[in-house]
């Protein structure tokens, strides 16, 4: 079986959770036999299985939205003599509505985010979002599968194109490598980054975009005790909008306590890791989450995960267990906005203060979900469901 495997992101650039997902999805189809062939943007990649494609020069200058059209179409064109082609992201989904098409073969989504439900998207790409939400919507009811990332995001899904037969919108969840993921103890390192390890501390990792939640864990964190430090591993803003924004959030807090740290950098993997393993508490603020990745790799590092009760978060942190869950109520616009931001705040901060309040209860929470991690987000597994249907949905080509 010879699959396409269409995505935006993969190594070495990688920017997002879907890039992570791809990357290790491959890893593990390739790992059972599987001819996955890759097709992605930008530069040549070492891989030899995997295809780069930039954007046409005629269209250098377009709407991204545009511009990603070129490049689906010549994605859409080299996928000839696949049996199947699986795309990520609505970057990548028009080149597998395409493919479809053009070659007649099944044609397999994975829902990492929704357009519909990402509409400050429009700040960023103008016009081009209603674009990206025409490919995304096009791509999803003609897809043959749809994979969700979490029962959350299949609810999402079935909600936002209510014409998708149930039938055909899978959960598979997102995974972690588990032996690139684990503790690493380096008080140098995390010293070098101007942390101190020796204080409670609560961490944040992310993308700098509307659905992470940001600037709600800014307010928040000017109600933690004073001896709690904030590490803010926080960069690839989408607008100057939303950078200037948070800059002005994490200024002011600084100017009122300290130890807050902003880390804006990409920081390589081993790094990161110590930073997640010096930590009390990872934190994820999100009002928009299809599972988020990022707390898996808090939770496989050993630190318990203070959510948002939305989305998919609820299926990764057990409440209690490998940390806690902060209700919200939110708006049914598409935002994702609290109905109440002050409360909304107001519980961030007092969970956050109850979990690093009690360093052994932190850490026992830890444990547990690094031990979750372990039994229920593994790649192979992940990789064998994907595999399961792609099976079905050939053999129900071959009996048509």
């Amino acid at each position: 079986m010879r699959v396409d495997l269409l995505t935006k992101e993969y190594p070495p650039e990688i920017y997002g959770g879907a890039g992570v997902h791809v990357t290790e999805l491959v890893r593990a189809l390739r790992q059972q036999d599987l001819d996955v062939q890759v097709r992605c943007f930008g530069a040549p990649r070492d891989d030899e299985r995997a295809h780069a494609y930039q954007v046409p020069r005629e269209l250098a200058k377009a709407n991204g939205s545009i511009a990603t059209l070129g490049v689906d179409l010549q994605m859409a064109q080299d996928v000839d003599g696949a049996d199947l082609v699986h795309s990520h992201t609505w970057y990548a989904n028009g080149a597998g509505h395409l493919a479809k098409l053009l070659h007649g073969i099944p044609h397999v989504v994975t829902a990492h985010s929704l357009e519909p439900l990402r509409p400050w998207k429009a700040e960023q790409l103008g016009g081009g979002y209603r674009v990206s939400s025409w490919i995304e919507k096009t791509a999803f009811e003609a897809a043959d599968a749809v994979i969700a990332v979490s029962g959350g995001m299949r609810r999402d899904i079935l909600r936002s194109y209510p014409t998708l037969d149930p039938d055909r919108v899978h959960v598979v969840y997102n995974g972690i490598d588990l032996e690139r993921w684990k503790p690493v103890h380096d008080e140098e390192l995390v010293r070098s980054l101007g942390i101190d390890p020796d204080r409670p501390s609560v961490v944040f990792v992310g993308r700098i975009t509307r659905q992470k939640g940001l600037p709600y864990l800014l307010r928040a964190a000017a109600l933690l005790p004073p001896e709690v430090q904030l590490v803010l591993c926080a960069g690839a803003p989408d607008t100057p909008g939303i950078l200037a924004e948070v800059t002005t959030g994490v200024e002011a807090l600084q100017r009122d306590r300290d130890g807050v740290v902003w880390i804006d950098r990409l920081l390589p993997h081993h790094e990161l890791s110590a930073v997640l393993t010096a930590g009390t508490v990872f934190v994820c603020p999100s009002v928009y989450e299809p599972l988020g990745i990022v707390n898996l790799e808090a939770m496989a590092c050993g630190l318990p995960v203070v959510g948002t009760a939305t989305g998919g978060i609820p299926e990764v942190v057990v409440e209690g267990e490998t940390g806690r869950l902060v209700p919200i109520d939110q708006l049914t616009d598409g935002t994702g906005t609290p109905t109440d931001p002050n409360v909304f705040v107001a519980d961030l901060a007092r969970i956050l203060t109850d979990v690093v309040s009690d360093p052994d209860r932190a850490k026992a929470m830890g444990e547990a979900g690094r031990s979750r991690a372990e039994t229920e987000f593994s790649w192979e597994q992940i990789a064998a469901r994907t595999q399961e249907i792609y099976e079905s949905l050939l053999g129900r080509a071959s009996a048509g």
